[in-house]
This record gives C-alpha cells, structure tokens and sequence, in this order.
C-alpha cells in the first residue's frame, strides 16, 4: 500500500514537471537537462554507478535482450534491406535533432528509419514487424531506429546529450564486415579530457569498427565521432537505453525520461520520423 502511495506520489510529480516544462523556452529546457546530467555524472564521480569505458562489449549480465537481438541478426539484416529499397523517402537525421543535439553533425548524408523515441511509431514499424518484435522485449529501451550513412561521410566531433542513456550499436549493413576498417567509431573516455569540452582531444580516443552482427554499447555523452569511409552505405540499429543505477537513481531517470518524451519536441520527432509508403 505505502508503495502504491509512494507511485501516486511520483506519476502526479511527474505530471507538475511535465506542465511546468512545456512553459519553457529552449534555452531554460536545456538548463533543466543540463541539472539533471549533473546529478548522474555527481553520482558516477562518487561510484553510484560505474563510469562506462569507451567501448563495452561485455555488457550480456546487464543487458541480456541484446544478446537476442544478436542472434536474430539475420532477421533484422533482411528487414532493413528492404527498407533500403526505398532509401530516398526515409527521414533526415537532421529531423530528429528536437533542439538538444548539436547541429554541426547533421551535415553528413545521413538518414534513418525510426522504430521508437519514448513510444513506438506503429506506421514505421508495421514495415519491420518481426525487428519491431525483437526490439519490444529489450527493457528500457527509449529509442530505437536504423542509422543510413552515405558513402564517404564523416560525422564530426561532438558530445551527445543525457547522461542516464546508454547507447547500442548493432551493425546491421557493414561494406565488406569492415574488411579495410573503413567505418568506424571513435570515443574519447577520458574524463579530464571531456571536462575540458575541446573536440579536438577526439584525437586521443579509441576507435571502434563496426562488424555485421556484433554489437557494442558506450556512453554517448563522451567526445566522439565516425566515418563511413567505404564506397556503400553503412547501416547500424541504434538504441538508447536506460543505463542501470541503483534504484533511487532509476527511479529518477525513469521520471526524467517520462517528462522528456512527453514534450513538444520530442512529440516533433516522433512526427517528422513517421514515414507515408
């Protein structure tokens, strides 16, 4: 009974902020996630939490629908190749930016096809149901779509934007399994150096490059960037997860993401991802 009162308690909170928030112009939302990005990086500073390595391959005890994604790959392979069919009508990355991801790096030929921010599109996923299946047993899962790099395009340095995600990459389409390592991702985990904000220490970061059928989580709000260096598309499925945290904290995070995705940019990108075909 205390816990039913105690959950009232949080979703009728979660209501309040939710109002509040929709008063704000874009500048004081920022602020409001940039105080909530403080609370976690307080608490992984003080061993709340783990502070993630800039590439974690080991993550099956903590996350283990993604390994079931993993060995559905052949599924999830063939689903998006269809999609590629019609490349064109898929959405712009740019599209998706909803206010808070920097946009310098939307300047690459980039698309993607939207499965879920905060719900699941059901127009989109109708054209991938059996992927839409595998992604609806995966637990706090937030977002989920197929990043479509063009050939020989570089995803500039930049840091990402909520600290209480996790983000996955699952190499889908990967010229040659990456034969001449020609895409690639690379994450500077160092923390003094993301202190310092400079994207120019994304030269002190460690690469990784993508396989088909292998997947691979890191902290997104570390300096990184990519590049398809290849002669084709690169296609991988991206998700943000909710990253695990001591209970008092996922709690939090879970209210923080319910307030988020309730929001009118969010709302946005959930629209401008819907595709009409």
């Amino acid at each position: 009974m205390e816990f039913l009162i105690f959950l009232l308690v949080v979703v009728a909170l979660g209501f309040w902020i939710w109002r509040k928030i929709a008063q704000l112009d874009g500048d004081q939302k920022v602020a409001i996630k940039d105080g909530i990005n403080n609370v976690f990086l307080r608490a992984e500073a003080r061993g709340r939490f783990p502070v993630a390595p800039a590439f974690d391959r080991d993550y099956e005890r903590d996350y283990p629908a993604l390994k079931n994604l993993e060995r559905h790959y052949d599924v999830v392979r063939a689903e998006c190749e269809e999609l590629l069919g019609v490349k064109e009508k898929l959405t712009d990355i740019e599209a998706l930016g909803g206010g808070y991801t920097e946009g310098g790096i939307h300047s690459a030929k980039w698309k993607s096809f939207m499965f879920k921010s905060g719900q699941f599109i059901d127009e989109n996923c109708r054209h991938a149901p059996k992927t839409t299946e595998l992604l609806r047993q995966i637990p706090n899962l937030y977002t989920a779509f197929f990043s479509v790099l063009d050939p020989h395009q570089y995803i500039t340095p930049h840091f990402g934007y909520y600290k209480g995600f996790l983000r996955y990459h699952l190499g889908v389409i990967i010229p040659d399994d990456n034969a001449e390592n020609q895409c690639w991702l690379r994450v500077n985990a160092d923390l003094k150096d993301n202190a310092k904000r400079d994207k120019d220490l994304v030269d002190r970061g460690e690469f990784y490059y993508w396989h088909d059928g292998e997947g691979v989580i890191f902290d997104d709000t570390f300096l990184h960037d990519a590049e398809n260096g290849s002669d084709r598309v690169r296609v991988v499925l991206w998700l943000d997860i909710a990253r695990k945290m001591p209970f008092h904290l996922h709690l939090f995070n879970k209210l923080a993401l319910w307030v988020v995705h309730k929001e009118g940019s969010v709302r946005r990108i959930r629209k401008n991802a819907t595709l009409d075909f």
